[in-house]
This record gives C-alpha cells, structure tokens and sequence, in this order.
C-alpha cells in the first residue's frame, strides 16, 4: 500500500497569525516561502497550488504582514511568511515583522523546508544571503527560485541559475536553485517535486512499506 499523493491544488487557507504563539500546534510538516517584498511570493504560491486567489497579490508590495498557512493534507502545510527588505512602511512595523520572522524560522520545530524566492534580476541580496545561511547552519533544505525568468532570455536565465548555484555551493548544504516563471509557469513542475517530497515526511510508513 503506497502513501497518498500530495497534491499541493488542496491547499486551503486555515489561519493567519501575527507570530508563532497564534500559529496553532507545531507539528507536522511545514514548508515556509520567504523572500523579498518585491519577489513575487504571492504569485508564486498562487501557480504552485494553481489557485488564482490562494495567497493574495497586492499592487504595492511588501503587504504580506501575517504569517499565512495553507493546508495541504494531514500535519502537512505550506506557510507563507511576512516579506522583508522592501515595504514602504513605518520602520516599527518592519520591525514587527522581521520579529515574527526570526521566531518561527528560530523556533518551529515543523518546519522541514525552506522555498527562498528571489528576483531572477536582482538576486542573492544582503537578506536573502542571511536567510540562506541561516538555513545552511542548522540543516534545513533550501529551495532557491528566482522569479520573474520570463523578464530575460533564455541565454541569461542560464547564466542566472549557474551564477547563483556557484555563489552558494560553498555553503555545502541542501540547496536547490531553479528558475522560475509565474507568467509562464517556467519550473513549476520542478519545484512541485521538491516541496511534495518534503512534505512527504509527515505521511505515516504503513505496514507493507515495513514489510517491503
């Protein structure tokens, strides 16, 4: 008996929290999306769970001030978490969710992947590099997509990813890059595998996977 596949079109909103204390019971698997105001986070989840209205877009970026989960099956959740580096907004709310920020990427024991999401254009910034450091040191696998790839041609998206892969293979850590493309769904699929495979953790091993 196989383990049922993970779907990542069922996710649906359950709560949004202003820290991890709002957040609910930390366990499970979770997969949180972190990047840049500017990045395209929103969008992104929108095409991975291709659901147009999933996480919400707005016109000014950088609005992203909850900490948002989306169920996706039993003890399995994607988490999209308050943008950073760019909002227009007074520095004591920046503050507060940078604070927000740090906790739960500090503290949920769930948390088993880290999506990282980049503008193609302008990537590996002082945050992001924190971030992935961060990320590095204590063992957690990083997804690095860069965004907005339809923005360039062919040529310098490959340049772009080969850039990135070789800034960050001194880490020595799990850390996949890949372009990706909310206009033109460029990476979706490879980036569906990734995510799916870390949730896959919460799923429970059954007798016959045992016995195999």
């Amino acid at each position: 008996m196989s383990s049922p596949a993970i779907h990542l079109s069922k996710a649906t909103f359950t709560i949004s929290a202003p820290d991890i204390r709002h957040l609910g019971e930390d366990s499970g698997i979770e997969v949180a999306f972190a990047g840049r105001s500017n990045a395209g986070k929103s969008s992104a989840l929108n095409t991975l769970t291709n659901q147009r209205g999933l996480a919400r877009i707005s016109k000014t970026p950088g609005r992203t001030q909850l900490i948002n989960v989306f169920e996706v099956g039993e003890n399995q959740r994607l988490v999209d978490l308050p943008g950073y580096g760019f909002a227009k907004v007074p520095l004591a709310m920046k503050k507060k969710w940078q604070k927000a920020l740090g906790e739960y990427l500090e503290k949920r024991e769930s948390l088993k992947g880290l999506v990282i999401l980049m503008d193609i254009r302008h990537p590996l910034k002082d945050l992001d590099m924190d971030l992935i450091q961060w990320a590095a040191d204590g063992d957690l696998p990083v997804l690095a997509l860069l965004t907005k790839s339809d923005k360039l041609s062919h040529g310098k998206i490959s340049a772009e990813v080969m850039k990135v892969t070789k800034a960050l293979k001194s880490l020595e850590a799990d850390i996949k890059v890949q372009a990706f493309s909310s206009l033109k769904k460029t990476g979706v699929e490879q980036a569906d595998e990734v995510i799916c495979n870390w949730l896959a953790q919460a799923q429970p091993t059954t007798v016959d996977e045992l016995s195999d």
